[in-house]
Parts: C-alpha cells; sequence; structure tokens
C-alpha cells in the first residue's frame, strides 16, 4: 500500500519527498508533470510514496488513488495566500467520502516572507471542519539550502508518517 502525496502545483510535493527519501535538500523547480514514485526505507519499514502531480489537468487522477492508499499527505504553499482557498475546497473533496484516511498536512514553505503561520493555515483549510474521527496532522515545514541537512519539522514529519504508516497496516 502506498502513500499518496497531493497538493497544488508548486506547493513543493517533490522537494518535500525529495527530503523524506534522502535526509538531504533538493529544492525541485520543474512542477511535476504526472506521477513521481520514491521508496523510503527506515528501520522499522518501507514507505512507498506516490506523488500526483497538482496541475489542473491531473487533479481528477487524484480521486482514483485514494481508496488503495494507507495515508494522504497534502502539501500546501503557506506563502501562496491566493490559492489557500482552492486548496482547502479540493483537500475536502478527496476526503469527504473517507472519514478514517489519516491525513497529514504540511504547510510547507514556512522560511519565506509572508507566509502563514500554522494557525492561519489551519483556519484557512478549515481543518476543524474535517471531523473527529479521522486522525489529521498539520505540521509546518521549510526545504532549506540545496544540500544542507533537513530541518528538524521534516525529520518530525518523516518520523509522524512512518508511525501512521505502521498504525494503519
Amino acid at each position: 500500500k502506498q502513500i499518496l502525496v497531493l497538493g497544488l502545483d508548486g506547493a513543493g510535493k517533490t522537494s518535500v519527498l525529495h527530503c523524506l527519501a534522502t535526509n538531504h535538500v533538493k529544492r525541485s523547480v520543474a512542477p511535476t508533470e504526472g506521477f513521481n514514485a520514491i521508496c523510503v526505507n527506515t528501520e522499522e519499514s518501507q514507505m512507498e510514496f506516490l506523488e500526483i502531480g497538482g496541475s489542473e489537468s491531473l487533479r481528477s487522477y487524484w480521486k482514483m488513488y485514494l481508496p488503495k492508499v494507507l495515508l494522504l499527505i497534502y502539501v500546501v504553499d503557506s506563502a501562496d495566500h491566493a490559492r489557500l482557498p482552492v486548496a482547502k475546497q479540493l483537500l475536502h473533496q478527496l476526503i469527504q467520502n473517507n472519514s478514517t484516511l489519516p491525513v497529514v498536512v504540511l504547510a510547507n514553505k514556512q522560511d519565506l516572507e509572508g507566509a502563514y503561520c500554522i494557525t492561519d493555515i489551519h483556519d484557512a483549510l478549515a481543518l476543524s471542519d474535517i471531523g473527529d474521527e479521522r486522525k489529521l496532522f498539520l505540521i509546518g515545514t521549510h526545504v532549506a539550502e540545496d544540500g544542507s541537512e533537513i530541518s528538524s519539522s521534516m525529520k518530525d514529519a518523516k518520523e509522524l508518517i512512518a508511525q501512521l504508516v505502521l498504525e494503519a497496516q
């Protein structure tokens, strides 16, 4: 079973995945056209991530993969205020029919000037409306300089994801 990584184009999904896979930073500038699959091995498990690009033409594929996954990672650009309503709408549509799927929201690009803080992201995405039965996590992340080690927030996200995968299997 896979972990699905979704979010609008430009949110930083590929960069986040690279950090999780290698523990090093490699900023990706080109948007993912289609699909991107990465395996991450931890001491406890092997995690298979499937990223689907976030451009409008690819969003129709998102729902097809949801029933087959253990976990949804939803990446948002904390500094892209104008598109947060679209990110919110898509997230709510995605999970409305699956009340038990665990969701990890990564409020990415926290290092950028003007990035919304976690509470603002929580409100902008109306995460309170998503329901109490689901495991829902919101973590602020950023991908630092190329080549450097990953931030503590990315390490926390990786540990959380590994734990959720173990629980879901």
